[in-house]
């Protein structure tokens, strides 16, 4: 599990390698990620939309952005945390992912970025 704080925000991520996939004659490789965002500021802060840089060992890099997570735009309150799970496909064994989260603090009106801490992404039989 990797962990990063910005700005009184927790990230932390944990990996699981899904296994493989062939689409179209080409072999993919499923990873999933649970993230936890846990406030340990003392203002209410709001997730409103990610940014995404997935690296791929065998591919170009992949940016994604979008509004919240999973379909949510979570509040969360201070001392409190916001769970998800997502995933990603690799056409290699090996690959990360980082980025950020874009944040609204309702005590000031002001948004602000929270990074994502770069996570690896390995299947288990390619690793020495």
């Amino acid at each position: 599990m990797v962990t990063q704080i910005t700005s009184g925000i927790k990230i932390s991520v944990a990996t699981r390698f899904e296994g493989n996939y062939y689409k179209e004659h080409t072999v993919l490789y499923a990873f999933s990620y649970e993230i936890t965002i846990e406030n340990l500021s003392s203002d209410i802060v709001q997730l409103q939309a990610r940014h995404w840089e997935i690296f791929d060992s065998l591919n170009f890099t992949e940016m994604v952005d979008g509004e919240g997570v999973v379909g949510q735009t979570p509040i969360i309150i201070p001392g409190d945390k916001y769970v998800y799970s997502s995933g990603c496909m690799l056409h290699s064994t090996i690959g990360a992912m980082n980025g950020f989260y874009t944040m609204l603090n309702f005590t000031t009106s002001e948004s602000f970025e929270v990074q994502i801490p770069t996570f690896k992404l390995n299947v288990p039989f390619a690793i020495n």
